[in-house]
């Protein structure tokens, strides 16, 4: 069985921002690359997405506010350069869901979600430097998400815009209309959350809170405790697949949106809701302790393939359901996902995570840098379980 104490967390967070500090940064160009072969060789004029470097901006400054590295902060200072020089719009506000190499525009929509990632990412910036330039750019853009893509009528929040923030058909994870989904929800209330941490403003808490409500009401399955996830304009869902990383992310994610907005009420609704959803998602368990990665009730079909970001999320989902519940079931399956992930993901040879290991258990040697392959899900990972088990 593998070490399952702090320091093995500790220690592989840090295999994971060593990595990313040798092979992420680009010397000529600026920022970071925005793709990384598996033979760890930068793709130098590959396009970069917000996605990306809004993760790796949260990734390097909870490194340094965790470890006080100076070498982290640098990393996250570049980050943030990086964010703030290429990817915002000055003219109509927001960020580009993707930039050339050379930080010209490319894909210049609107994406919520991408937005959701560079406030995730500028929030943790300022919680570790006070920088208040970047609490300022989280703060517009805030506001301006607020501004388009709230739906006062229904609740929540819609899936895209074109660059001007005028109506597209184009939603990249989606299509009209399917204007709203549980991915964008998830992480926008992820990113509303931790804006909060740094700035208690009553109107972030209050949308907060009632998009909280809106993923528990509409997005989450009440019957199956698993969530949707493609909706109209007024929740009717698209169809029943389920996705189980994300089921056991949210599980332990929203918890901790209630906790953060000090809610009494809200906290326990939400752990009843969390203790149900990680139990719903011990059904995409297989024996080998790795969730599959989709199921579709329709067809019966299920997507065995294991990915890097399930096994990080249902590591701390489960582990946060013990905590819970202090059932022992959850955690021998936190400490059976770190062992998969330890003999499985971890590559000995080139460094970082496996994107993708197959059911039988063979790893598959793609990116290990790309638009959507990031340090977020498995530094987090071993971040969360370094601080939950110091204290346990």
């Amino acid at each position: 069985m593998a070490d399952f104490t702090p320091e093995a967390f500790k220690k592989e967070f840090i295999a994971i921002l060593d990595y990313w500090g040798k092979y992420g940064p680009d010397p000529e160009k600026g920022g970071f690359y925005g793709r990384v072969n598996y033979e760890n060789q930068a793709i130098k004029d590959s396009a970069r997405s917000v996605v990306l470097a809004g993760r790796i901006l949260w990734t390097f400054s909870v490194g340094h506010r965790l470890l006080k590295e100076a070498k982290y902060l640098t990393l996250a200072d570049r980050a943030y350069q990086q964010l703030v020089k290429y990817f915002f719009d000055a003219e109509h506000g927001g960020v580009y869901w993707s930039v050339n190499a050379d930080g010209s525009p490319l894909e210049t929509k609107k994406q919520i979600y991408g937005n959701a990632f560079a406030m995730y990412g500028l929030s943790e910036y300022y919680r570790v430097t006070h920088h208040q330039p970047a609490l300022e750019k989280a703060k517009e853009l805030f506001n301006i998400i607020e501004k388009h893509a709230f739906d006062p009528v229904n609740g929540g929040y819609r899936e895209a815009f074109a660059r001007d923030w005028s109506a597209t058909d184009d939603y990249i994870l989606s299509k009209s209309p399917w204007i709203k989904s549980m991915n964008t929800h998830l992480h926008l209330v992820e990113a509303y959350t931790n804006l909060y941490s740094v700035w208690p403003d009553q109107k972030l808490k209050k949308q907060t809170a009632n998009m909280l409500d809106a993923i528990i009401t509409h997005i989450v399955n009440p019957e199956t405790n698993s969530m949707q996830l493609f909706f109209d304009e007024k929740w009717k869902a698209k169809d029943p697949i389920i996705s189980y990383g994300h089921d056991i992310e949210a599980s332990w994610l929203l918890f901790e949106t209630a906790e953060i907005l000090h809610d009494e009420k809200l906290i326990a609704r939400m752990k009843k809701k969390s203790i149900d959803m990680a139990t719903a998602a011990l059904k995409g368990l297989s024996p080998d302790g790795a969730l599959n990665y989709e199921y579709d009730p329709a067809t019966k079909h299920t997507q065995t393939d294991r990915s890097w970001w399930v096994l990080s999320e249902q590591l701390v989902g489960f582990y946060n359901a013990y905590e819970l519940t202090k059932d022992p079931k959850f955690k021998a399956r936190a400490e059976k996902s770190w062992d998969y992930i330890v003999s499985k993901f971890i590559d000995r040879d080139k460094g970082e995570w496996f994107g993708t290991v197959k059911e039988d258990g063979t790893p598959v040697k793609g990116d290990k840098i790309n638009f959507w392959k990031c340090p977020y899900h498995n530094s987090r990972a071993c971040a969360e379980m370094w601080r939950r088990l110091s204290k346990a």
